[in-house]
């Protein structure tokens, strides 16, 4: 009844985004496959995504997450109004942006760059 969830926007939904648009995004997707999953250039395809979808403020038990992360995506990506420049364009924001992050965050959580670019304040994980 219930499509499997997972808590941010999953590896392996990366593959079935592939012919949603045209052929600069494909050529993204085919790319992104290609890598092993801590690569950054997948890690920065995943953080593109989270922001895209919105991953944060998704509910386990909403309409969308019980739809599961693919179809969420696949919606998400057929309602983007840009062009497929302007998703590259945020993919190489988000490539920044965890290059920036591996650079400067060693031995943080990628978990914190998420939510210091959805808030866009700094995030104080102190207990």
């Amino acid at each position: 009844m219930y499509a499997s969830n997972d808590i941010l926007f999953p590896y392996e939904a990366i593959s079935a985004l592939r012919n949603i648009r045209g052929p600069i995004w494909a050529s993204l997707v085919d790319d992104v496959v290609e890598r092993s999953q801590t690569h950054e250039r997948v890690l920065a395809f995943m953080l593109m995504m989270i922001r895209l979808n919105d991953c944060l403020h998704c509910e386990t038990d909403s309409y969308r997450a019980m739809r599961g992360c693919d179809n969420c995506s696949i919606q998400t990506l057929k309602r983007y109004k840009g062009k497929d420049e302007e998703l590259l364009a945020l993919f190489n924001t988000a490539l920044d942006d965890v290059r920036l992050f591996a650079a400067q965050e060693a031995g943080s959580s990628i978990a914190d760059l998420i939510l210091v670019q959805v808030d866009n304040t700094q995030v104080d994980n102190t207990p």
